[in-house]
């Protein structure tokens, strides 16, 4: 039987509050993307003032284990905040998250101390604990714009939830561009100095001003009810439910109010029973095995954008070099990462999660292939080509298109459509955990592939060779294994039957 206040919030128009809710929900993904994109950033900053005696670069395992260090954190977060999701609630545990994520970007700036080694330890601590906070918010976020949403714009609202990614990366590149401007206009009157010691604080400014979207917006994630479709399925009160659309949603409760309420029940099935794997295993798999694969490519490419600039530092001090690859990084974002993230938006309830999941890791794998075959015969890392240079800036920027109008954005929304109300948060969380253990494998391992003190071209090209297979692979378990969600109840896709 269909409950009149999950019918009312199916065919709902879109309103204010929709977009307010995109908003609260997005502030996690966009802090998420500020720290993984400014964390490079910050490396230069660390190699130019802590590593003198290593030419005034962080060493590649120091980089590898801050990456990390954040992504571990993050997939405890989503199997421990994905479930406490379902068991008290997604209001309970929201603004627990957000806290985490600013309060731990403030200490990532503190970091305590000024030795190298205490700067290290320090921020890789409030690095985990980020990552842990930011692993809480994927399966909330999702979760509650899933279940606030209708049935015909849904895909578009949990989309734009996830596109705050893009402009989480378009802040901390701006962000650090305007902080190194000011240092470097402050500095001029100092003696010439490749590293001013003022370098040690705009490192750590650049981290705690990340903190404040988040923090902004804790005060309406704190004011946000509990979602009607959690209160109504999961704790199976239903009046609650009614009252609490009745707030947020212009709608009459005579519209919603059941004429006969239902006897609470308890729930057929636990989770991860032989039941569950029988109705959800295959939902689970292609979820967690596409994110999985996803991640791989993605996180891969963002430390593949480093290698463009690394034959511009010369004699620029360490303000004017940070600038230059901010500049950058802005830039990709702007041409390729934003406008993916919206085609997506605009796209999703369009098209359709699989055909848009399959197009992106097809076009993905297509452009790596040329990457790794054009790899060693047209791209020197020590050579100032601007040709070469622009050329492989463009194809780095279609991977970043095509991974945020395809699988990067898609298996963001697709947990959060495919499983019942009393699991989905657990099983986004699942899905997101074991997506980012693909993204340990990706960044690190392409950090350690592209060591700057010894760059193998051939070890290069054999890496985006196997990029492209492992997105031609993406390809095939979608093709195989997900399920198509567009247009349809969150209800009629549990698939209970």
């Amino acid at each position: 039987m269909a409950l009149k206040v999950l019918s009312a919030l199916d065919l709902a128009r879109t309103q204010f509050y929709h977009f307010k809710a995109i908003i609260i929900t997005g502030m996690g993904l966009f802090t998420d993307a500020y720290d993984l994109f400014s964390i490079p950033l910050i490396m230069m900053f660390i190699g130019r003032i802590y590593y003198e005696k290593h030419e005034y670069v962080t060493p590649h395992v120091v980089v590898s284990i801050m990456v990390a260090i954040a992504l571990l954190g993050t997939v405890i977060g989503q199997l421990v905040f994905g479930r406490l999701g379902d068991l008290v609630g997604r209001r309970r545990v929201y603004g627990i998250a957000l806290m985490i994520m600013v309060l731990s970007s403030i200490g990532c700036g503190f970091s305590i101390c000024t030795t190298r080694s205490c700067v290290l330890v320090s921020l890789g601590l409030f690095r985990f604990i980020l990552g842990f906070g930011v692993g809480g918010d994927y399966p909330l976020s999702a979760t509650i714009m899933s279940e606030y949403a209708n049935k015909k714009t849904r895909g578009s609202f949990i989309a734009a939830v996830f596109s705050m990614q893009g402009f989480g990366i378009l802040v901390a590149s701006v962000v650090t561009m305007f902080v190194c401007a000011i240092f470097d206009h402050a500095a001029k009157g100092a003696p010439k100095d490749p590293t001013p010691k003022e370098a040690d604080i705009a490192w750590r400014l650049i981290l705690m001003l990340g903190a404040i979207p988040a923090g902004l917006t804790f005060y309406w994630r704190m004011k946000m009810p509990e979602t009607p479709r959690y209160t109504a399925l999961v704790e199976q009160n239903i009046v609650q439910a009614v009252m609490d659309m009745e707030k947020v949603m212009e709608v009459s409760m005579s519209q919603i109010m059941e004429d006969n309420l239902l006897t609470p029940s308890p729930p057929p099935y636990p989770l991860l029973s032989m039941q569950f794997f029988r109705l959800h295993g295959r939902d689970l798999f292609s979820c967690s095995f596409t994110w999985f694969l996803v991640d791989i490519v993605f996180y891969s490419s963002n430390f593949f954008q480093s290698r463009i600039y690394l034959a511009e530092n010369g004699d620029k001090n360490v303000y004017q070099d940070v600038f230059e690859a901010a500049k950058l990084q802005a830039i990709i974002a702007v041409c390729s990462t934003i406008p993916g993230y919206w085609f997506s938006v605009y796209f999703i309830d369009k098209i359709g999660r699989v055909k848009i999941q399959m197009m992106g890791f097809s076009l993905m794998a297509l452009v790596f292939l040329v990457l790794g075959i054009t790899y060693e015969k047209y791209w020197d890392y020590k050579s100032n080509n601007l040709k070469s240079k622009t050329s492989f800036l463009v194809l780095s920027g279609l991977t970043f298109f095509f991974a945020n109008f395809g699988p990067n954005t898609t298996t963001f929304i697709v947990p959060a459509e495919l499983f019942p109300a009393r699991f989905r948060s657990t099983c986004h969380g699942i899905s997101g955990a074991i997506g980012k253990v693909g993204a340990i494998i990706g960044s690190v391992g392409f950090v350690w592939a592209s060591d700057r003190d010894g760059v193998k071209t051939r070890g290069m090209t054999v890496s985006l060779i196997i990029l492209s297979g492992v997105c031609l692979l993406g390809m095939a378990i979608t093709f195989f294994f997900t399920h198509e969600t567009m247009g349809r109840s969150l209800e009629e896709n549990e698939n209970d039957d």
